[in-house]
């Protein structure tokens, strides 16, 4: 009696043999958002929050972890060519979330309210949805108003640090 081997499977071209996840799906991103940011709730309250305020508890490294894990969602905008502007809206909010919830305590009671995954889940999902769409004004005045912002960071303490150097100097 023959033993019956099994037929080799046959993979058509272009087919994985195996069904996977794909990690940029917005299946995957959703979940990435729920978990980062509104995975609880405290009970009594409409306030939900998710990991990025506990693990950004930990001195130092927390809000680098949650910053990195928030870069998915980015990366996969870039993936799907989302506008640039659109690209520099979900960097600065990772960027705001990082810097601000860097401040012990305050920073992570501002990470429960800001949700920058939720923030850039919408964002990608809005700008994927319609790739022919066209940045909006709100878009542009974000931009705007984050440059604005920046350079108001950069230039105050220059004019302040001159002022007192030049005032100091004139005592002299």
């Amino acid at each position: 009696m023959r033993s019956q081997m099994p037929e080799p499977e046959i993979i058509p071209p272009g087919e994985s043999p195996r069904p996977h996840r794909d990690m940029l799906s917005d299946e995957t991103l959703a979940l990435l958002a729920s978990l980062l940011d509104d995975l609880f709730r405290i009970p009594g309250t409409p306030i939900r929050f998710g990991l990025d305020p506990l693990i950004g508890l930990l001195p130092g490294v927390g809000d680098l972890i949650t910053g990195a894990a928030s870069f998915l969602i980015i990366l996969a905008g870039w993936q799907r060519n989302l506008p640039r502007v659109t690209l520099v809206r979900m960097v600065t909010n990772v960027v705001i979330d990082t810097l601000v919830g860097s401040i012990p305590v305050a920073g992570d009671m501002f990470d429960v309210a800001w949700k920058s995954n939720r923030k850039n889940l919408t964002l990608l999902q809005r700008s994927s949805a319609s790739a022919s769409r066209r940045q909006t004004w709100k878009d542009w005045a974000f931009l705007l108003g984050i440059v604005f912002a920046l350079a108001t960071v950069i230039v105050v303490p220059i004019v302040i640090v001159t002022l007192l150097f030049h005032a100091l100097w004139e005592r002299h």
